[in-house]
C-alpha cells in the first residue's frame, strides 16, 4: 500500500511541475538564451522507431503475462 501510494505522490509531482519544467524566459532575455534564430531541431525523425520499442515492450509484456497464466 506504501508502495503504491508513493507512485502516486511521484506522478502527481511530475505532472504538476510541467509547467515549472518548460518555462522559458520573456523577451527581455539580454542573455541570448533559449530565444535564438537557430531552426529548430527536428524531433520527429526517428518517432516511428520510438513506436516500434514501445510496441516491443507491450508485446513482451503480454507474452510474459500470458505465459505466467498458463504456468500458474
Amino acid at each position: 500500500m506504501k508502495n503504491i501510494l508513493l507512485k502516486y505522490c511521484i506522478a502527481v509531482v511530475f505532472f504538476c511541475s510541467t509547467f515549472f519544467a518548460f518555462a522559458q524566459p520573456g523577451n527581455n532575455d539580454t542573455g541570448g538564451g533559449l530565444e535564438s534564430s537557430d531552426p529548430p531541431a527536428p524531433i520527429d525523425d526517428y518517432l516511428w522507431v520510438l513506436a516500434l520499442v514501445g510496441l516491443f515492450f507491450v508485446f513482451m509484456k503480454f507474452r510474459a503475462m500470458h505465459s505466467k497464466k498458463i504456468q500458474g
